[in-house]
């Protein structure tokens, strides 16, 4: 009798294990993309223009859609390159003695802010990346950026045990309802749409300790959430960096003129006076500079 209840038991627990491998089959991720273009296509946002043209265009003009190519000829491509030759080839334990030798695993120390959907592609498009960096092919890498899938989709939800997980079928807005796209035919409500911390997944509180280099560049997030919050600032980056300019999606920072001029108060004070240097060189005149800058953003600045 206990024989049998152990083996109605043990057919319970194996029942149950393989409901659990076929509910992880059945929630897997897509394969990996294999191809710059492969990845290009999973993230495709060309369709978004027929209804959202003013964003559309806002988010094209912004760093944003610029993030593995960089401002003016290519900086942030050029610091891909930098963080290869200067960083993975002279880390003795990284596995890069050449760029034939760069993963996925070493590009996502920049790409976890610059391109965080890297981490759904193979090898074999860390090797394309590289090519092109080393090519300066500014067209192929600009295939790939922070787009509007990415901050309405992969990253609209953090905390994933509460929320759950982002559906690749759906669009993430403030509201629910329905989204006359056939490929995302559902808008659901983000709870962090509009809050600082959507921002702060890539311009964040400091080096990333999850990275087996860990690395830090952007902290604005971190300034905004230990100084502008305890000190009462109650602004969040959306309201500074979309709403109050009113330029949306482009998402201005310290290379707009506007965001220059809102974001440092500058007080100039100048003295005339001379001095008599020498016998040969007689009086010369001289001026006394004082500055004095005052930061009126949320956060520390420069950062990102």
């Amino acid at each position: 009798m206990n024989g049998s209840r152990y083996s109605f038991a043990l057919i319970w627990i194996v029942l149950f294990l393989l409901t659990g491998i076929v509910h992880v089959v059945e929630g897997e991720e897509l394969p990996k993309a294999k191809t710059i273009d492969e990845l290009a296509d999973r993230y495709d946002v060309s369709t978004c223009i027929d209804c959202h043209e003013d964003q559309f265009h806002e988010w094209e003009s912004s760093a944003h859609s610029l993030s593995m190519v960089g401002s003016g000829h290519g900086r942030t491509r050029a610091t891909f390159k930098t963080a290869i030759t200067r960083g993975l080839m002279t880390w003795p334990y990284s596995g890069v003695k050449k760029k034939e030798d760069v993963k996925i695993e070493h590009l996502m120390i920049c790409a976890r802010c610059h391109l965080p959907q890297l981490a759904e592609a193979t090898d074999d498009v860390a090797q394309e990346i590289v090519q092109a960096v080393w090519a300066r092919d500014n067209k192929k890498l600009g295939k790939l950026s922070i787009n509007c899938l990415v901050c309405h989709q992969r990253n609209a939800i953090i905390h994933k045990w509460q929320f759950g997980t982002p559906e690749r079928t759906e669009v993430y807005g403030t509201m629910e309802g329905e989204h006359e796209d056939e490929d995302h035919p559902d808008i659901k409500k983000s709870p962090i749409l509009k809050e600082s911390i959507l921002c702060g997944q890539c311009h964040g509180l400091g080096p990333g300790f999850h990275l087996e280099q860990p690395t830090q560049c952007a902290t604005g997030y971190g300034s905004y959430l230990w100084a502008y919050i305890p000190e009462g600032g109650t602004n969040t980056c959306q309201d500074c960096h979309m709403s109050r300019m009113e330029k949306g999606h482009a998402m201005p920072s310290y290379r707009d003129p506007d965001m220059q001029e809102a974001a440092v108060e500058m007080q100039v004070e100048v003295h005339s006076h001379h001095w008599r240097k020498n016998k040969t060189e007689g009086v010369l005149p001289l001026a006394t500079v004082q500055v004095e800058l005052t930061n009126r953003t949320g956060h520390g600045i420069p950062d990102g």
